[in-house]
């Protein structure tokens, strides 16, 4: 009997405990709501509607029912009408579109007169999950395409051999390995991981170990105590990109096509963001159980909603937004079109200047967060 009193008598102290800790609580709920949603709504292995460009120099009725047949399989939407070959690797390159279909001139004529014709279809391969099923819907729309359209002059080429070649030109990753898509964006996310969470547990630590007081008496400012408990932890970060950086040429041979001082400068840029995220983790959270509790949570939609795991694409418009909001959407894209496509500032200066934009929130908020008493 008294074993049993002993025991009741822990379950009810155990179940006090947490009711007072709602965080843990929370999360205990939060998380598997969150996971639910996210893999059952917002994960799509199969995108649709992926943006496309049409560069075309013929424009007869052949070259207009192909495109059609093209946009109605639901893999492509055609967004952008560039006018020169240029214009359009520009727009491939900086990750405005992820197709681009090229008519060539006299398309028409030369089926008629029996000469080889093609169309190319260019897509951006940084990503090959993306691009697969869309691909292989491209053959079976234009051959039933050219079924409809040859009669008259053009029935003799309705053959099972296609009058109409399509060329499939896979950029920045001819041979669509995996592992080149992989390796850059996990860069993101062990950087995401390790940085938030080695901050988060920064002013929650010095509550527990009691040296707050100390911290607290020294005559320094809110922002000083940011910068001066992250600025280790940007070295730390540094050496870690250069151990992943050195691992994907030698191990996985990754390319690096761009800038290294590009890629260095947007890299600090992201370090400092998660490190400013995990101080606002730490100012918010009462003790390191809490804030790691709190950086799981925050590495869970990095994970799934970047892009990093699954096509940032084929999520629905309400995560594609959430996805925008997170650090690791903008430096994964960063990441791979320096290493895969060899992008320039001005093709990147968009997320570059996201992340700085994120950076000032953060730090702003993290800074009006802390306390400077005790109580």
């Amino acid at each position: 009997m008294g074993f049993l009193q002993r025991l009741w008598a822990m379950m009810v102290k155990e179940a006090r405990q947490l009711r007072r800790d709602r965080l843990t609580f929370g999360m205990m709920f939060g998380i598997p709501i969150v996971q639910l949603v996210l893999f059952g709504f917002a994960i799509n292995t199969d995108p649709k509607g992926l943006p496309a460009a049409i560069l075309a120099y013929d424009h007869s009725q052949l070259s207009r029912a192909i495109i059609s047949s093209v946009g109605t399989t639901g893999y492509f939407a055609f967004v952008r009408e560039p006018q020169t070959e240029a214009e359009a690797n520009t727009l491939l390159q900086r990750g405005d579109v992820q197709f681009v279909l090229t008519i060539p001139n006299e398309l028409t004529r030369r089926v008629v007169r029996g000469e080889e014709a093609s169309v190319l279809i260019e897509a951006d391969a940084t990503d090959p999950a993306t691009i697969g099923p869309a691909l292989a819907a491209v053959n079976a729309a234009v051959s039933q395409t050219l079924a409809r359209e040859f009669h008259g002059v053009l029935a003799r080429h309705k053959t099972p051999a296609q009058a109409v070649e399509v060329r499939l030109h896979r950029r920045y990753n001819p041979e669509g390995i995996t592992r080149f898509n992989i390796v850059p964006g996990l860069l993101g996310i062990i950087l995401t991981m390790t940085m938030v969470m080695m901050t988060a547990l920064a002013v929650t630590r010095e509550y527990e170990r009691g040296t707050m007081e100390n911290l607290l008496a020294m005559p320094v400012r809110p922002i000083e105590v940011m910068f001066g408990k992250i600025a280790p932890y940007i070295i730390i970060g540094t050496l870690q990109v250069a151990v992943v950086l050195v691992a994907a040429k030698l191990l996985f041979g990754v390319p690096f096509e761009g800038t290294p001082l590009l890629f260095g400068a947007a890299t600090v840029l992201f370090i400092t963001v998660n490190l400013a995220v995990g101080f606002t983790f730490s100012t918010i959270a009462q003790n390191q159980l809490q804030a790691v509790q709190m950086s799981f949570f925050f590495l869970m939609p990095a994970i799934l909603l970047s892009g990093f795991a699954f096509p940032f694409r084929g999520m629905p418009g309400w995560a594609q937004v959430i996805g925008e909001a997170l650090p690791a959407t903008h430096f994964i894209r960063i990441v791979r079109g320096v290493m895969l496509k060899g992008a320039s500032l001005d093709q990147v200066a968009g997320e570059i200047a996201v992340l700085a934009f994120m950076l000032v929130v953060v730090a702003t908020v993290a800074v009006s967060r802390y306390r400077v008493t005790l109580d």
